[in-house]
């Protein structure tokens, strides 16, 4: 086994991620990083059977989900140099190389986890959420979305954001490292990139802008408030949003 498919095995099981949380902020593992993509070019097309379903790719697909105890439905993939914690559900949806899933987690029907995308315990992952992939530069940090989050159906999340635990996500929300995410919560507007503060309670929104042709709305996304501790982990999205008088669809 090279070194490279002996990172890309210890991925698959857990034993080192391609980002981790030390002292409050996430740290991005190079080596990992560099790992896979080497391991792209390492392997060869070829062809896969899985029960009705014909593939043909280089990366192999997960197995032993009972030994993990993960739950998967038809026909979800998890590929490997991926790992999915003990309690994950994932239902028709997608997890790619490199991405890291924590304990109790659910990604739902057509969600899609990109490459080394951190998402940790707990987490909801509504219908068609779109999780980006961050392989290059090595250096640049992944998409990650904290403990205890809920992420509503149809959101966006790429180029490395990083969502704070617990904060709840409406559906259709689209962030990306330069759309302004403002805290309108206050009496002032408080503006972030990239970053959604724990508990925050997010809308898609619009904010004008002048350009030569005339003033025009653009996306940014809404920090209407905080989630209070009477929506707990269990608790759905829906009712998170109803505190602040907010449909989720």
């Amino acid at each position: 086994m090279t070194d490279v498919e002996a990172i890309i095995d210890a991925l698959d099981r857990g034993e080192i991620r391609v980002a981790e949380k030390r002292g409050g902020e996430w740290v991005v593992n190079e080596e990992a990083k560099q790992a896979i993509l080497d391991y792209f070019r390492l392997r060869r097309m070829e062809p896969q059977e899985v029960g009705p379903f014909s593939y043909h790719d280089k990366i192999p697909l997960k197995r032993n989900y009972a030994e993990l105890g993960v739950r998967v439905v038809p026909p979800a993939v998890a590929r490997y140099g991926s790992y999915l914690s003990r309690g994950v559900v994932l239902m028709p949806s997608y997890v790619n190389i490199g991405a890291w899933v924590g304990p109790g987690t659910m990604v739902d029907t057509w969600a899609t986890v990109g490459s080394c995308a951190q998402i940790g315990a707990d987490v909801h992952l509504a219908g068609g959420v779109g999780i980006g992939g961050v392989l290059e530069p090595v250096g640049a940090r992944p998409v990650i979305v904290e403990d205890g989050a809920f992420i509503g159906s149809r959101c966006i999340i790429t180029e490395g954001v990083r969502v704070g635990e617990r904060a709840v996500l409406a559906p259709n929300v689209s962030l990306t490292a330069s759309v302004p995410i403002i805290d309108v919560s206050g009496t002032d507007p408080v503006e972030h990139r990239g970053y959604v503060p724990p508990n925050s309670v997010v809308l898609p929104g619009t904010r004008s802008r002048e350009y030569p042709a005339g003033t025009f709305q653009v996306a940014c996304a809404l920090i209407v408030g905080r989630r209070s501790a009477s929506t707990d982990l269990r608790t759905s999205l829906n009712e998170a949003l109803r505190e602040f008088e907010i449909g989720s669809s």
